[in-house]
């Protein structure tokens, strides 16, 4: 995975994305206006990792807005296989920042109110502050989550808060199985190796350049060619069959989420077409 960094600039564990052998990319969509330039707005700075401050289309000025980031970026470390956390209290803190890097406030979490390592590589935290508060006070508006599936071939730029850096490059294709030690990721997008992202770069938002949507969340990335371990990720296909691209970097799609987020923002694994992980019965 894309190490998260520890205290000034000590890497931790895992770099990257989640990828496999390309598979079909499904139909291209037809490319939407140009919007403005995409930039570090509404992107945070965690301790460790990047994030981004994001909402889905229903959600309201009034809500508790959400704060994107990695599962393995979660304070209390990396959730085991398997494991789903929701509704955690939490107190962590987030920089955010303006278009060009610069640091605008501090944010904090009221909650963890999803995260796992399980078929993806997510958290998303519930902040203090609604959205309302935080496009008045700073200037900021959130990042819109969109609701498909990303296509191949599509201008992507992953927004790292944490470096106050943007890579740029484009779909290349996805991995049908992603696998990194002892986590395994599901149609993970593969980057062209344009985005060369590091330690501190994961949770960052993946931004369809087209849309100035979120499609993705960076997560990992293949170190030093190493086959399936930490750092090391390697797609596995239909079949079974296992490809290793070293310095090529993943991310996780994200429209899987949009419909797990109901009414006030509140994450409810139960809604008609969440396919997220649930916790197992009993916690």
């Amino acid at each position: 995975m894309n190490k998260p960094l520890v205290g000034v600039c000590l890497a931790v564990l895992l770099c990257g994305a989640t990828a496999a052998p390309a598979t079909a990319a499904g139909a291209e969509r037809a490319v939407a206006p140009a919007v403005a330039a995409v930039d570090l707005a509404g992107t945070v700075a965690l301790d460790n990792c990047s994030g981004s401050v994001v909402r889905v289309p229903g959600s309201q000025p009034g809500d508790p807005a959400l704060v994107l980031s990695n599962g393995h970026c979660l304070e209390s470390g990396f959730p085991a296989p398997g494991e789903v956390v929701v509704d955690k209290p939490s107190s962590r803190r987030f920089t955010l920042l303006n278009a060009s890097g610069g640091n605008l406030a501090t944010l904090r979490a009221s909650k963890i109110a999803y995260a796992t390592m399980t078929d993806t590589d997510m958290s998303l935290y519930e902040l203090t502050s609604t959205y309302r508060d935080i496009e008045s006070r700073y200037g900021v508006k959130s990042l819109e989550l969109d609701t498909a599936r990303p296509a191949q071939g599509r201008a992507i730029t992953v927004a790292s808060g944490f470096w106050k850096k943007l890579y740029k490059c484009t779909i290349d294709g996805f991995a049908h199985r992603l696998k990194e030690g002892s986590w395994t990721w599901k149609d993970s997008v593969r980057y062209t190796p344009d985005c060369k992202t590091i330690g501190g770069t994961s949770g960052a938002p993946v931004i369809d350049d087209a849309t100035g949507k979120v499609v993705a969340v960076n997560n990992t990335g293949n170190d030093r060619g190493g086959r399936c371990t930490d750092n090391n990720p390697c797609e596995v296909d239909e079949t079974g069959k296992v490809t290793v691209r070293e310095g090529v970097n993943y991310g996780q799609q994200t429209y899987t989420l949009v419909p797990c987020v109901g009414t006030g923002n509140k994450i409810d694994l139960g809604r008609a077409g969440c396919t997220l992980p649930k916790p197992a019965r009993g916690r």
